[in-house]
């Protein structure tokens, strides 16, 4: 059975589990791979060429290749179609493309999914009034809009498949279990467990918080250039990751892995190559390297010198963009990487120009798995065909779309 594969059998036996899934499936969660087709180094290319490769030069000064400000049009479509989605009751943990029809806006849809998962892997969408729509509306709109793009992935052990990218007031020092998203701390370059991330902005810090992100196949082909021997210790199969508490029962607290890997497909003469990594999620695991509890081996001088030199060229090739209220930033984590800066937010009591409330920064996070059927990418893990493919999922948690940080 796939992992996170709900048989009928077990949801009729167990019939929360059945309600608590709409369609039957869970989100597989974080695995090691399969350990005996992980490609060596020796197999992966020189150089990588095609539209994944791509310099931020091209798109700093051309907004028009890589954005979108939705028409008053396209927004009335998805405004009423939320609409009627919230007057029929259905839990947004129900939400699928049949539920949220989008006659002339589904055809720009179809074209984004192949260019993120095929293209370049990134857009921006603008202008969704989320101020006038409140959390309510803007989420239902948001996650309607993601329904063409991927199947909604739990993000946390709580099976958050809306998330929320806010300060809460957590110490990120204590890197063995907050999770950096839920802090005003920087984010080094990494990649969420999804093969899509997004990001839809509600409102803004008083200062930083900015996005970068960098072509994953441009930093391969400068780190093969400039140090191979990084770039093989990145492909070979020695990293330990943390789940940081988010575990299964009869599971590890991490896996092993790669951070670059190369598609398990001896079909083609030209597999692809691509990341998995979040140095929190590395760096984090003394516990397990050291004293009584020493389980795994702590990071090697090569493996430290390959995370500093992969942090430096990706900061060195980024693109960088600023996220206003409204805007959604959609990212493939195959082929991009992406980080953010530190931010501080408004005071408390802090208002506007127009005497309103100013809000805390505020993200709202969707995870999307595009199965290896559906023209996603051919990972050596045990959930390839799965539809709801990576994420994280403890045991049988029910997927929950809260509309605020909690």
């Amino acid at each position: 059975m796939a992992p996170g594969l709900v048989e009928p059998s077990l949801a009729t036996e167990l019939g929360s589990l059945k309600t608590a899934f709409p369609d039957g499936l869970k989100t597989s969660g974080q695995h090691p791979p399969v350990y005996s087709i992980v490609r060596p180094y020796e197999s992966f290319p020189r150089e990588i060429t095609g539209p994944t490769v791509w310099k931020a030069e091209e798109f700093v000064n051309d907004a028009e290749k890589w954005t979108h400000t939705f028409t008053a049009d396209e927004i009335a479509e998805v405004s009423a179609t939320a609409e009627a989605f919230i007057e029929t009751g259905r839990p947004l943990t129900g939400i699928a493309k049949d539920h949220f029809p989008l006659p002339n806006l589904s055809a720009r849809l179809e074209v984004l999914r192949k260019d993120l998962v095929d293209g370049k892997g990134f857009f921006l969408f603008k202008g969704l009034p989320v101020q006038k729509w409140g959390l309510h509306k803007s989420a239902v709109a948001y996650m309607g809009l993601g329904t063409y793009l991927g199947y909604f992935l739990s993000q946390n052990g709580r099976g958050h498949v809306l998330g929320h990218v806010k300060d809460l007031g957590e110490d990120p020092r204590r890197t063995d279990k907050v999770r950096i998203y839920r802090t005003n701390e920087r984010q080094y370059f990494h990649t969420d467990a999804g093969d899509l991330v997004g990001l839809l902005c509600i409102a803004k810090s008083l200062e930083g918080g900015e996005s970068d992100i960098v072509s994953q196949h441009h930093v391969w082909n400068t780190l093969q250039q400039r140090h191979p021997d990084v770039a093989r210790t990145l492909a070979s199969p020695i990293w330990y990751f943390d789940r940081k508490g988010e575990v299964s029962q009869g599971e590890e607290p991490y896996y092993r892995g790669s951070v670059i890997y190369l598609e398990n497909d001896t079909l083609t003469s030209s597999p692809r190559v691509y990341g998995r990594i979040d140095p929190n999620n590395v760096t984090s695991l003394a516990r397990f390297n050291s004293g009584p509890d020493a389980r795994i081996p702590p990071l090697s001088e090569e493996q430290k010198r390959a995370i500093e030199v992969l942090e430096t060229t990706c900061k060195e090739l980024s693109l960088h963009m600023i996220l206003d209220p409204g805007d959604i930033q959609l990212l493939s984590n195959t082929h991009v990487f992406h980080a953010r800066t530190a931010y501080k937010d408004y005071p408390p009591g802090s208002v506007d120009k127009a005497g309103r409330p100013r809000l805390r920064r505020h993200l709202m996070r969707l995870w999307l798995g595009v199965p290896l059927s559906e023209g996603g990418w051919k990972v050596p893990y045990a959930d390839v065909e799965h539809k709801r493919r990576g994420g994280i999922q403890v045991d049988d948690t029910p997927p929950v779309c809260p509309l605020d940080a909690e």
